[in-house]
């Protein structure tokens, strides 16, 4: 057996023991490396989704496109540790002009790519098919102009549906094995057709996911939550003030398992730093190895450990929220 196999078996037993061991002592311990990550290869984006943080540009940190020197050097260190890589942060993945080119870089992982359908031409749908990529998600928040445009600001319906079925057509050609699924983001305006978008997923031979909205405009959150209170993360009080449901146990496996790296080489704690607000690390000046068992990584998850509730980017976190869908 090589040793890149016996670190790969090994790593989740020593990863998730840290975590155990962190919850019971209550102290930061950090052993191993992670066994996922995030990879934003842009924060760029085609659509002006208004609760959205990069389509809101409410993001404060600079735009751009990650190197293939720079996502190389990633890969070579936690690449032996690594089963899933979500490919996919703030922006849209597809915009970026290499986009298949670090698909194919990932050949080894179990890849998850997270779209909003405008980029799938014949073409790219024929790519994406034949490709590694083990999960697609789209996304399909109406189910007709009116409604999909009221959050997919500058998006066309028309495009991202015929985008959908070509998808599906290249996927039924190829037999592929991908798991394919339409993420329907649930609002005020879209909790009505539902049915529909039930209906088309099920023409095209795809998962439906109804998915909870996030709110980073509590302002605006009435515009936007739906009716159903199942498909809200948030309960509003007797003053119109908006909380997650979230009980805040003082934990989270995500800090353990799985970090995210910005397209300029940041690693944050994890997918809802939306704008790097925790820099743990620097991977144009450090290895990741250091980062992640180094003295900021280790603060941090100290600090979830004894109060989450306090730190701002874990209030809109749906690990551990149970009874909505998310």
């Amino acid at each position: 057996m090589s040793i890149y196999k016996i670190e790969k078996e090994i790593n989740p037993i020593i990863a998730g023991a840290s975590f155990l061991t962190s919850i019971i002592t209550h102290k930061p311990f950090i052993a191993g490396m992670p066994l996922a990550a995030g990879i934003e290869i842009t924060n760029h984006c085609n659509l002006k989704c208004p609760e959205c943080s990069s389509g809101s540009d409410i993001l404060t940190r600079t735009r751009g496109f990650m190197t293939e020197k720079l996502f190389d050097r990633f890969i070579s260190e936690a690449g032996p540790y690594l089963f899933n890589i979500n490919l996919y942060f703030q922006g849209e993945p597809m915009i970026h002009p290499l986009f298949f080119n670090f698909v194919e870089k990932c050949g080894r992982f179990k890849v998850t790519v997270s779209t909003n359908g405008h980029f799938l031409t014949g073409e790219n749908s024929r790519k994406l098919a034949e490709s590694c990529i083990k999960k697609l998600i789209i996304s399909l928040d109406g189910m007709n102009d009116e409604t999909y445009s009221r959050y997919r600001v500058g998006g066309d319906l028309k495009k991202v549906i015929a985008g959908i079925r070509d998808i599906s057509k290249e996927l039924s050609r190829v037999r592929s094995s991908m798991k394919f699924e339409i993420q329907f983001l649930v609002n005020r305006y879209n909790e009505s057709q539902i049915p529909a978008a039930e209906q088309f997923a099920k023409e095209v031979r795809a998962n439906l996911k109804l998915k909870s909205m996030q709110i980073i405009n509590y302002k605006e959150s009435e515009k936007w939550l739906p009716g159903d209170e199942k498909f809200r993360r948030y309960k509003v009080d007797k003053d119109g003030i908006l909380t997650p449901k979230n009980s805040y146990k003082n934990r989270c496996l995500r800090l353990w398992l799985n970090p995210v790296v910005t397209w300029d080489g940041k690693v944050i704690p994890c997918c809802f730093d939306k704008d790097a607000e925790h820099i743990m690390g620097d991977l144009n000046e450090a290895s990741f190895r250091e980062i992640w068992h180094g003295k900021k990584f280790k603060t941090f998850k100290g600090s979830v450990l004894k109060a989450r509730r306090t730190i701002e980017i874990c209030r809109n976190c749906t690990s551990g929220l149970k009874g909505v869908s998310c």
